[in-house]
């Protein structure tokens, strides 16, 4: 199952994981945070994306292997977040 973005084709057949995250920066260092943790404590760190992550790393592997999206508005990240649910009911009934 392809899903085609903007970045490029994704295998969503290897996926074992999907989440969105807001990518900060903090003390110099930088992190993906829950968007729930944004939301609550967003005015104590600079944020610098947020970011719809395609997580393709096998259980108990230390290699990531993923493919990240990345947007400057949450509404942006919601709507991407939208079309790959939508893409992947449509391929899944």
């Amino acid at each position: 199952m392809i899903y085609k973005s903007f970045i490029g084709d994704i295998d969503l057949s290897k996926l074992t994981r999907l989440y969105a995250a807001a990518l900060i920066e903090a003390g110099g260092e930088q992190a993906e945070m829950s968007l729930e943790w944004m939301d609550m404590s967003g005015d104590r760190v600079k944020l610098i994306e947020y970011v719809l992550v395609f997580d393709f790393t096998p259980q108990g592997s230390e290699e990531r292997d993923k493919k990240v999206l990345s947007f400057q508005t949450k509404e942006e990240l919601l709507d991407e977040m939208q079309n790959v649910v939508n893409f992947i009911n449509a391929h899944t009934l």
